[in-house]
């Protein structure tokens, strides 16, 4: 069983930068796809960011390219989502996921089989 545990989160004036990170135990990712999601109130999870394990590809959300980044850590079997030029729209609760899947990319909540508990990130002046 997968475990996923995020941090990283916190308040942040607008224009800020942040980054957040999920540490991954039970399973040492090999080629498995991993993302990030946010969530506001009780809306549907927003996709951010996707990469599967072994590859340099990423995929982004148009609201996000350009000032997030995914990168991991093999060695620490640890991702991250560095984000900067950060607006209050992107107030919400951060979410690592993981699938069990090799297939890439993968866009939809429904595709990821194991969830962290998510980090509450706060763009405010």
């Amino acid at each position: 069983q997968v475990q996923l545990v995020e941090s990283g989160g916190g308040l942040v004036p607008p224009g800020g930068s942040l980054r957040l990170s999920c540490a991954a135990s039970g399973r040492t990712f090999s080629r498995e796809v991993v993302g990030w999601f946010r969530q506001v109130g009780g809306r549907q999870r927003e996709f951010l960011a996707s990469i599967r394990w072994d590859s340099s590809n990423r995929v982004y959300a148009d609201s996000v390219r350009g000032r997030f980044t995914l990168s991991r850590d093999p060695a620490k079997n640890t991702m991250y989502l560095q984000m900067s030029s950060l607006k209050p729209e992107d107030t919400a609760v951060y979410y690592c996921a993981a699938s069990d899947s090799y297939l890439f990319p993968r866009r939809r909540e429904d595709q990821y089989d194991y969830w962290g508990r998510g980090t509450q990130v706060t763009v405010s002046s």
